[in-house]
């Protein structure tokens, strides 16, 4: 059955134009210690603008990793201001899957906004930033961010804009999959 799916994906069109080569890039390699267990270290990022804007008006993909388990959870979003990014917080993440320990994000100003950090306090969390102009500091996320293009891009309708009704699907199909790294299901 594994031999007759990676035949069927390699002769798929839409498949091979939208699903990137990965490469592991030359150099020396600094992972980040993997945590003790899962939502003990988290990673969140905005991707987009997206264009073209969907249907209902979503611009960006607020997305959160666990680098543990590789779970993702993401949101279509109108915009990538600390507002969103909070009420991301506080109704997608910590009402539903709790509070994590830790928090990396990169430095935008959705992030290291006040409005964040009195949140990030609130919940008792240590908010960690990622080293300036180097976005592969918060590699999980960004990984993430890749695949889940690929997938949207092959999913959607010619115009490309319904993308964000592709996202649910595109998430649960990546947490319901055997992850390369884990060797286990993210859920």
């Amino acid at each position: 059955m594994y031999k007759d799916i990676e035949n069927y994906i390699k002769s798929c069109i839409l498949c091979t134009q939208f699903n990137p080569h990965r490469q592991k890039t030359p150099g020396t390699l600094r992972p980040i210690k993997p945590p003790d267990g899962v939502w003990q270290l988290v990673a969140m990022d905005f991707h987009g603008p997206i264009t073209p804007t969907s249907q209902r008006g979503n611009k960006y993909i607020i997305s959160l990793t666990d680098v543990l388990s590789k779970f993702a959870v993401t949101k279509a979003v109108r915009d990538n201001t600390a507002q969103t990014a909070v009420q991301f917080l506080k109704e997608d993440i910590t009402s539903k899957f709790g509070t994590p320990r830790c928090i990396l994000t990169d430095n935008g100003t959705h992030f290291t906004s006040t409005l964040m950090n009195e949140l990030i306090k609130q919940i008792g969390a240590t908010h960690l930033y990622s080293t300036l102009h180097h976005s592969q500091t918060n590699g999980q996320v960004e990984r993430y961010n890749s695949t889940m293009n690929a997938k949207i891009a092959a999913l959607s309708n010619l115009n490309k804009t319904n993308w964000d009704d592709q996202l649910s699907f595109v998430t649960f199909n990546y947490n319901a999959s055997i992850h390369s790294s884990t060797k286990q299901i993210p859920f």
